[in-house]
């Protein structure tokens, strides 16, 4: 039996999130064309009959600028210390020299697997150049070229994995597929959909807090707060005679009734809380 903590890094937008998804063949992240989707640290469990492995998709190494950027950052710092088998994704499209950087400076004890993701975007010449490049660098044990998005190339990838993978007993008993409470993934998925229904300046200023989660005999109950630093990014989440509000109900109740495989009711309200994201007693309450 192997198992083990399978962590993956990398750059903002770099395809962290629609790669764990892919492995674990399940939505577990959040995912937007937009940078710093990503904020928490997520473990998704793969458990087969040989293996287990603890999958860790890390928001995107920033430099921080509030707060709220330096809890995502020490959530990559946790993600450095307990890494088994360490996966660096870059864009296959993107300057390898910013990819380099970022990665020598993680200094990883753990073997190291540099994915070139989005391999499908570029020729056979480009794709090549840039895995002899990072096969050459001191932190690689191996480069793996695939495509998260169209799951081309994971199966190789799992394989690559198991093969640095460590024997060991499994850390979690059961079918569960990540650590984290429902409630999370809830309040994921509506911050999902303000992240692909506003413009750049909303999805930043934003977070979610899911206040009640009540389980009924025909369908779910929930309630949710909508929070934004100013009274403007209220309105704009409103939207005219509330319209916007209500289609950002109607998309995340019916990703939400997928998830959970039943019926629900959803509430959403909007507060405003001035400079959350440099308040640590707040960043604390909406679970950073």
């Amino acid at each position: 039996m192997k198992s083990g903590f399978v962590n993956i890094f990398g750059k903002p937008n770099a395809g962290k999130s629609t790669l764990l998804n892919a492995l674990m063949g399940e939505k577990m992240a959040i995912v937007s064309h937009k940078v710093q989707t990503t904020r928490h640290r997520i473990k998704a469990i793969l458990t087969e009959k040989d293996y287990q492995i603890i999958f860790s998709d890390t928001p995107g190494i920033i430099e921080p600028k509030y707060k709220l950027h330096e809890k995502m950052m020490d959530a990559v710092r946790g993600s450095l210390e307990d890494a088994d088998v360490a996966l660096l994704i870059t864009d296959v499209r993107e300057n390898t020299d910013e990819s380099h950087a970022i990665f020598s400076s993680l200094r990883l004890k753990a073997p190291a697997i540099v994915i070139l993701n989005k391999a499908d975007t570029v020729n056979d010449e480009q794709l090549k150049t840039t895995a002899k490049f990072f096969e050459q660098q001191p932190y690689c044990r191996q480069v793996v070229s695939l495509s998260a998005l169209k799951k081309t190339g994971i199966d190789e990838l799992l394989k690559t994995i198991l093969t640095y993978l460590p024997e060991g007993e499994p850390f979690y008993e059961g079918d569960d597929l990540s650590d984290m409470p429902t409630k999370f993934f809830v309040g994921e998925i509506i911050r999902e959909k303000i992240f692909l229904l506003y413009g750049e300046e909303i999805p930043y200023h934003a977070t979610v807090l899911v206040q009640e989660f009540k389980e009924k005999a025909t369908l779910t109950k929930i309630s949710a707060e909508i929070i934004v630093q100013r009274e403007t990014q209220k309105g704009i989440i409103l939207g005219g005679g509330g319209s916007m509000i209500k289609k950002l109900g109607t998309d995340a109740r019916k990703d939400i009734e997928t998830f959970l495989g039943r019926k629900v009711f959803l509430e959403l309200f909007v507060k405003v809380r001035p400079k959350w994201r440099d308040n640590e007693f707040q960043l604390k309450e909406y679970g950073y």
